[in-house]
């Protein structure tokens, strides 16, 4: 395998992710209980994905993850502070709290993506059929996580193409790191847990901090318990079986 070749199924990865946006493509009407069933699903999905990235981790290394865990959770808080002093923060047709809150989960997937990108690298660095399978494993899962951010994106006022873009320019560090991960495994790898654990962190106090709590705001608390319940199952259904 070439690097060249490396790049472009990398490429093919984050261009999935915006294919999670489609679904928008047949939904026209956008109530506020809508609003509020969409952040449930996204913090089903995310906290699905988080449990995912953690569960990989501990394969590699625990303490690793653990302290990644800790990184990610004191980054997005800090990141938060920072954006709510902030108030007439703007992001394309959304304002204020609605365009601080889309910032952070384009963030998170997008600093996710950095560890998705060096998984694909180091994945080739094993042999050419490891990185296939891998590649072709983040791809379909980058799907979902195209999803989550258009659930949050596109209920408050964002078309579906933007959607779309936002969720593969989340993607993007995918291709920026797989070569040079592929080029130096041995200099990446270790690296691997500690960005699986930042990520998982990251997405947790997303979901527990932004995304349950405004649910809550605009759905019944059965429905939202429902609604992350099915989408964290079937989201933990969904990786079990890329595994298999």
């Amino acid at each position: 395998m070439s690097a060249y070749t490396v790049f472009w199924f990398a490429v093919l990865t984050a261009a999935a992710t915006g294919l999670g946006a489609l679904p928008f493509l047949f939904l026209r009407q956008m109530s506020r209980k809508w609003l509020g069933l969409s952040n449930a699903l996204a913090a089903g999905l995310m906290g699905a994905a988080s449990a995912g990235l953690i569960y990989e981790g501990f394969d590699l290394s625990v303490p690793g993850v653990l302290t990644g865990v800790l990184l990610g959770l004191a980054f997005i808080a800090w990141s938060h502070r920072a954006l709510q002093a902030r108030p007439e923060f703007t992001l394309g047709n959304l304002k204020g709290a609605d365009a601080r809150k889309a910032l952070l989960i384009v963030g998170i997937m997008t600093l996710h993506s950095f560890t998705e990108g060096v998984g694909v690298g180091v994945a080739f660095g094993g042999g050419q059929a490891l990185g296939i399978f891998i590649t072709t494993a983040i791809a379909v899962h980058n799907i979902p996580e195209g999803l989550a951010i258009s659930l949050v994106l596109v209920p408050r006022g964002e078309p579906v193409w933007r959607a779309a873009a936002w969720s593969v320019f989340s993607s993007l560090p995918q291709p920026l790191l797989a070569v040079p991960a592929f080029l130096f495994v041995e200099t990446f790898e270790p690296f691997l847990p500690v960005g699986l654990g930042f990520a998982a962190g990251a997405m947790i106090w997303m979901v527990f901090a932004e995304l349950v709590p405004e649910a809550l705001e605009d759905a019944s608390r059965d429905a939202v318990a429902f609604t992350v319940t099915i989408a964290l199952v079937a989201m933990l259904a969904f990786q079990m079986w890329l595994r298999v």
